[in-house]
């Protein structure tokens, strides 16, 4: 393909994943005003989560489904899964048919980014791959910038419902471009799909998810709720893992762990994700109650964070193109990363903007170091057949240390967050006021007498920046992950194979 062929192929690549990106972000901004137009303030969460359980549990099916019938069909069924699902959203009646409706939605979103780094990988080498991964991360840059202040316009000025009608001249014009211009080859051949495997999976992830979702707020972590569903986790997960062994077509195939690069970026991907998104997403809540600023303007001032990683993403895209080689650069970035959420951990209310600004440039920088390079080292390891089911495992593995982080850090956050109210702020002053009410409502926060207001602001600020420092050590493990992980030489086709018919790695290049 023709550099311009590949760019009008990109734009409609850009669209999907930006249906699943923008959603993200902008959803967050709206859930205040739906739960106050649909009721239900007690189950505000599941709104995410059932999203969450969805898109996280389906990636693995996608790259096995597409390796069998093709990635345009089934990228453009993502789509128009996730379009069905945001227009039920957008015509909910109640909170349960919101919850259910977004469960339909993620089940499309899944696909979405999947699909899309999948194709690239069917377009591009290896090799070229990293002069056009500035692409993919301007269209994260861009949705987390566009999606708070959409979502805060469409509230003061539409309705909360645009928050989901949106996405469907998006959705339309990413099936109109993919259908005109996308064209990959289908190789037709008989096939099995794992349906219990399949079914195994998404029973075993969601169960775990629970978990955490659950723990410590909703049920006792000692409980035989989180109990049962601990415990049916791991015996689903157990049984998934014996059926892909016998499985003809298993939807996770075991012997891809066989391959040292895939199974050290799986490790990598999902300890990056734990760390880094169930740390970022606090960001914007300390923005707003800490620093006082609004919703809409907290989502400008992330601009730093996401124009380190567009730098860093498309200049090392460049360098890797040129010179072949990509280990070098999630090691710097883990690094970069450890030290900006150290220094994250350090604010206070007395922390000036423009120190937390430069704070989260540096962030930024450093995942822009890691994410897209871990997806080329997996894409040029594993056998050209594999490409699908590869890429897609390990985005899921990625997108699982995301939901567990944001578990894990909202744990740390919900429990420090009351101690730190009840040392600092008098019983009294936040009589009949529920903690997550404050959470959630910073023009509260802001509404509370100065004595008061600044008690509540100092327990926030401890209480989110303890959840950086416990993410530094996790980002130490993933560093020291990055330095074990091979390092092949970049292929510079997209069809020869970087692996033996045994699964054996290619030679290694050094660091």
């Amino acid at each position: 393909m023709t550099h311009r062929q590949i760019l009008v192929v990109f734009s409609g690549l850009m669209l999907g994943i930006l249906l699943a990106a923008l959603d993200q972000t902008i959803v967050a901004t709206a859930l205040p005003t739906i739960v106050g137009d649909l009721g239900g303030l007690n189950h505000i969460s599941w709104v995410v989560t059932a999203y969450l359980l969805t898109s996280t549990a389906s990636a693995p099916l996608y790259g096995k489904i597409s390796d069998l019938y093709g990635r345009k069909v089934v990228f453009q069924f993502a789509i128009v899964v996730f379009l069905i699902g945001s227009i039920l959203s957008g015509l909910s009646r109640s909170m349960e048919q919101l919850i259910a409706f977004r469960a339909i939605q993620g089940l499309g979103a899944g696909g979405l980014i999947v699909m899309a780094l999948t194709i690239i990988g069917d377009i591009l080498s290896p090799r070229e791959r990293g002069k056009y991964q500035g692409y993919i991360g301007s269209v994260f840059a861009v949705s987390s910038v566009a999606g708070p202040l959409l979502g805060g316009f469409f509230v003061d000025h539409l309705t909360w419902r645009w928050v989901f009608y949106i996405n469907l001249p998006v959705g339309l014009a990413a099936l109109i471009v993919t259908a005109v211009v996308l064209h990959t080859p289908i190789t037709r051949r008989e096939h099995r799909i794992d349906y219990l495997g399949a079914t195994l999976l998404v029973a075993g992830v969601s169960c775990a998810l629970l978990v955490t979702v659950w723990g410590g707020s909703e049920y006792d972590w000692g409980s035989m709720t989180i109990l049962g569903l601990g415990a049916a986790a791991m015996v689903l997960l157990g049984l998934f893992l014996l059926q892909e062994t016998r499985a003809a077509e298993p939807i996770l195939p075991l012997r891809l762990f066989r391959n040292r690069v895939f199974s050290m970026a799986s490790a990598i991907g999902f300890v990056v994700g734990l760390s880094m998104f169930g740390s970022i997403i606090f960001l914007p809540l300390y923005l707003q109650v800490v620093i006082g600023v609004s919703a809409t303007n907290s989502g400008l001032l992330l601009v730093p964070l996401m124009a380190g990683l567009l730098t860093t993403s498309i200049a090392s895209g460049q360098i890797i193109t040129k010179t072949g080689r990509y280990k070098r650069y999630p090691i710097a970035g883990t690094a970069l990363t450890g030290v900006a959420l150290f220094l994250l951990s350090t604010m206070s209310p007395l922390t000036s903007l423009r120190v937390a600004m430069s704070f989260m440039l540096l962030l930024g920088m450093g995942i822009g170091l890691v994410m897209q390079v871990l997806v080329i080292a997996v894409q040029n390891a594993v056998d050209i057949s594999d490409l699908g089911v590869a890429t897609s495992s390990s985005t899921f593995f990625r997108s699982l240390g995301g939901a567990f982080g944001a578990a894990m850090f909202g744990a740390v956050l919900s429990t420090t967050l009351a101690s730190n109210l009840t040392r600092l702020v008098p019983a009294s002053a936040l009589a009949g006021v529920p903690i997550d009410q404050l959470a959630r409502s910073p023009v509260l926060i802001a509404q509370l007498p100065p004595e008061t207001h600044a008690g509540v602001v100092q327990a926030f600020s401890d209480s989110i920046t303890l959840g950086f420092l416990v993410a530094v050590p996790i980002v130490v493990v993933a560093f020291i992950l990055v330095l074990w992980m091979p390092e092949l030489p970049l292929r510079d086709t997209t069809g020869r194979r970087a692996v033996s018919t045994e699964g054996e790695a290619l030679p290694e290049m050094g660091v």
